[in-house]
C-alpha cells in the first residue's frame, strides 16, 4: 500500500494541515518566506503530522487543535532539516538542492530558528501543558540527538547501543511525540497514552532504519539523495558496524578506514563488504523487529479503520524503497 492511499483516511485533515502550515509560515521577512516555502514545498512523507491525525482518529478526536499540532510536528522535522544539512553539508534532499545549496548556511540556520519558535507559538495556543511538556521534551531530545551523532561522526568504535541511541533521540522522539500527542488530545488514559507512544518510538525507530539501509542500496531518484553520503559524512551506521563486528578482518579495516577518514572515495569498496556480508538484511531485520513492536504497542486499540492504518504505516516503515 502506498502512503497516498494510507493518507485516503485522512485526506481532509491532511489539506487542513497543509492549510495551517501555509497560514503559519507568512512572515513580513521575504527570506523567511522564500526559504521556509522552498523547503516545505519540497514534498516529503508527513508521516509525522499523520501519525498525530491517526492517533487522533483512533480515540474519537473531533476537535481541531489535531490540525494546529500536526503542523506543529512538521515544522519541528523542517527546523531539523534545515540544521541538519548545513551540519552534514548536504547538497541534495527530496532530489532538489537544499535550502543550504540554494539560499545559503546563515539563511538556513535562521529560518531554522523561525520554524522552531513558530511552532513553540503555535503550542502555546493550544493552551495545554501536558502536550506543551511533551513537545518542548521532544524538541531537547533532538536537539542532544543531533549533538551526539556530532559526537559520533568518524568514530570507528561506535558500537550498536551508541547508535541507536543516536536514533531514539534524534528520529524516533519526533514520531513517540506525534502519536503521544494525538491521544493525549483524543483523551486516553495514561496507559494507552504510553503505548502510543512506544508505537511512535518504535515506527521512528525502523523508519530510520531503513533510511540507512537505502543510504547504501536505493536508487537516487527514488531516494533523492546521494547514495553514499551517510559513508561521506562519516557516520557509522548499523551497516558499517556489522560489517566491523561480523566481517574479515579486511573488510572490517576498510569500513574502519572510511568511517574515519570519510569522503566517497572507498565507497565501492565499502559497498561490496556491506553485500558480502548481509548486513543490509541484518538492518532490515532490525527494522522489522521494531515495526513489530510497534504492532504490538496498539494491540489495546479498539478494531478500526484508524488502527488498521496505523498497523499498515508500519508495514510501510520497513518495506518502502524510499
Amino acid at each position: 500500500m502506498t502512503l497516498e492511499e494510507l493518507y485516503g483516511l485522512i485526506g481532509p485533515d491532511m489539506k487542513a494541515v497543509d492549510a495551517v502550515i501555509r497560514k503559519r509560515l507568512h512572515s513580513e521577512v521575504v527570506l523567511v518566506r522564500q526559504v521556509a516555502e522552498y523547503i516545505i514545498a519540497s514534498g516529503g512523507k508527513r508521516m509525522r503530522p499523520a501519525l498525530v491525525l491517526l492517533v487522533a482518529g483512533a480515540f474519537g478526536y473531533g476537535g481541531r487543535h489535531h490540525h494546529e499540532l500536526a503542523a506543529v510536528v512538521e515544522f519541528i522535522h523542517t527546523a531539523t532539516l534545515l540544521h541538519d544539512d548545513v551540519v552534514d553539508e548536504s547538497a541534495l534532499r527530496r532530489g532538489r538542492d537544499t535550502a543550504n545549496a540554494m539560499f545559503g548556511n546563515a539563511a538556513s540556520v535562521l529560518v531554522g530558528d523561525f520554524l522552531y519558535s513558530r511552532a513553540f507559538q503555535m503550542m502555546v495556543e493550544v493552551d495545554d501543558m501536558r502536550v506543551m511538556r511533551v513537545l518542548s521534551d521532544a524538541t531537547n531530545v533532538i536537539a542532544e540527538g543531533e549533538v551526539l551523532q556530532l559526537m559520533n561522526c568518524h568514530d570507528a568504535d561506535v558500537d550498536e547501543q551508541r547508535y541507536l541511541q543516536v536514533i531514539r533521540y534524534k528520529t524516533a522522539k519526533l514520531f513517540e511525540a506525534a502519536a503521544q500527542l494525538g491521544a493525549i488530545i483524543g483523551g486516553a488514559d495514561p496507559a494507552v497514552e504510553a503505548a502510543m507512544a512506544s508505537y511512535g518510538m518504535h515506527l521512528g525507530t525502523a523508519f530510520q532504519l531503513v533510511d540507512d539501509v537505502l543510504d547504501y542500496s536505493g536508487q537516487e531518484a527514488a531516494t533523492g539523495k546521494h547514495l553514499g553520503d551517510d559513508l561521506a559524512e562519516g557516520k557509522p551506521t548499523l551497516p558499517l558496524i556489522y560489517v566491523m563486528q561480523n566481517g574479515s578482518p579486511e573488510q572490517a579495516a576498510c569500513v574502519r578506514h572510511a568511517i574515519e577518514s570519510g569522503g566517497r572515495d572507498a565507497f565501492p569498496e565499502v559497498l561490496a563488504a556491506i553485500q558480502a556480508t548481509g548486513a543490509l538484511d541484518h538492518a532490515r531485520r532490525c527494522a522489522a523487529e521494531e515495526a513489530a513492536q510497534a504492532r504490538a504497542a496498539i494491540s489495546c486499540l479498539e478494531d478500526s479503520k484508524y488502527r488498521e492504518a496505523l498497523l499498515q504505516l508500519s508495514a510501510f516503515a520497513v518495506e518502502r524503497n524510499h
